[in-house]
């Protein structure tokens, strides 16, 4: 209960109803809520309460949730934030656009209280289990800084979105293995979250275009590896 106390949530929906829910058992369980009801004042209030985890409705006024990830993902301190979609859109689309943002997660409604409150705690338990991993890998003309989520490029830092660090240290602390899709969305999204295989393919496009095209290699009908050679 102690270090839920600490966690910090903004509930982010036009549906006061929802925001009013999900309030009321989140600070039951110990957590600090503030809500927003739409995405322009989402990203504001975020700036002034920080927070630890973000549930983002998508189809709001104003401005929609995935601009709102966009910009959100642009904010320093806000890179390590977990940012939880919650949609009743089904299309295929709304859901990579969702993830190419930077969400960590993406939860269709109607939503289930306690559903949502052990996906939470599933984001922190994956952390604390990658927090534990070598912090720092040196590989190449790369180093990669888990502490700091940095990486620095023949003397040059470069900030990635946390899932693209997360992507790119995972492939770079295993070099020269194959990775199928599959196998990295289980390792950087963990089995509890359901992602879209293309999304892994967007990710390393991204990462691609910030390092370089010669850090991973796609090994085609398999997956990915960090290349040695």
């Amino acid at each position: 209960m102690s270090e839920k106390q600490k966690t910090k949530v903004l509930v982010v929906d036009d549906e006061q109803d929802i925001t009013e829910i999900l309030t009321y058992n989140l600070e039951k369980e110990g957590y600090e809520v503030e809500a927003a009801n739409d995405g322009i004042k989402a990203v504001k209030k975020a700036i002034k309460f920080n927070p630890d985890v973000i549930l983002l409705d998508i189809m709001m006024p104003h401005q929609d949730g995935v601009e709102t990830c966009r910009q959100l993902r642009e904010i320093p301190e806000l890179q390590n934030t977990f940012i939880i979609f919650l949609t009743a859109r089904a299309e295929e689309y709304s859901e990579v656009a969702a993830f190419d943002v930077g969400a960590d997660d993406y939860i269709h409604k109607p939503i289930k209280p306690r559903a949502l409150i052990s996906r939470i705690g599933a984001l922190f338990r994956r952390e604390i289990k990658k927090e534990q991993e070598v912090s720092k890998i040196a590989i190449k003309d790369l180093v990669i800084d888990r502490s700091s989520y940095t990486i620095t490029q023949d003397g040059k830092t470069i900030i990635l979105p946390k899932k693209e660090f997360e992507l790119l240290y995972f492939l770079a602390k295993n070099p020269n293995m194959v990775f199928s899709r599959d196998e990295l969305l289980k390792n950087i999204w963990g089995s509890d979250v359901f992602v879209l295989a293309r999304t892994v393919d967007v990710h390393i496009r991204k990462i691609r275009e910030k390092i370089g095209e010669n850090y991973i290699t796609t090994v085609k009908g398999v997956g990915y590896k960090f290349d040695m050679n």
